[in-house]
């Protein structure tokens, strides 16, 4: 019997959303501060399952960084790691995180569920994230965007597109639309 994977076992524990976000946490000050990943072993087996996980960095109501990937590669406490740093020093849109910042910053995870063909018709926005592809474009949006922006459906769907730098209504013709779910909590 195949063991689940963390993106789809359900809830997690107020104890697993704690240890995940202390992993983020030290993540982002170690590899900041001192410029290497700290080595970690989590107090909790149940985050060794491989997953899938987005992390989105906040100063104030600012976003400051998110990166993650849509297909469990790695324990998923180390996706949480690998995610964090990233967001802090990888995402094309802001410059890298300094260590002057990072008590300011606010850690959001979100575990994803295997991504899944949809149709337009069947997406929900603000519970459904979505990733489009279309020739050699894509674009994804968590869930929690659309509540973020006040998106009916049709917005939320020509916002990917605009993600993918795809025109507003791409989505209408020749696109594949995946959509999931996510466990999403914060500092």
């Amino acid at each position: 019997m195949e063991e689940p994977t963390a993106s789809r076992r359900g809830t997690f524990s107020p104890q697993e959303r704690e240890e995940l976000l202390r992993i983020a946490r030290r993540a982002l000050s170690t590899y900041v501060g001192e410029g290497r990943m700290p080595v970690e072993d989590p107090a909790l087996a149940s985050l060794s399952v491989p997953g899938a996980a987005f992390v989105t960095l906040r100063g104030g109501e600012r976003l400051r960084g998110c990166i993650g990937y849509t297909e469990p590669h790695a324990p998923l406490y180390r996706t949480v790691q690998e995610c964090t740093v990233a967001a802090a020093t990888e995402d094309p849109r802001f410059p890298r995180v300094t260590a002057g910042e990072v008590g300011d910053l606010r850690i959001e995870i979100s575990v994803l569920t295997p991504l899944s063909p949809v149709r337009p018709e069947d997406v929900k926005a603000g519970v459904h994230g979505l990733m489009i592809r279309k020739g050699e474009r894509r674009g994804l949006l968590l869930p929690q965007v659309a509540l973020e922006h006040g998106w009916d459906r049709e917005a939320f769907l020509a916002q990917v597109c605009a993600k993918a730098g795809l025109p507003s209504d791409a989505w209408k013709e020749g696109a594949e639309l995946y959509s999931f779910t996510a466990e999403v909590f914060g500092e």
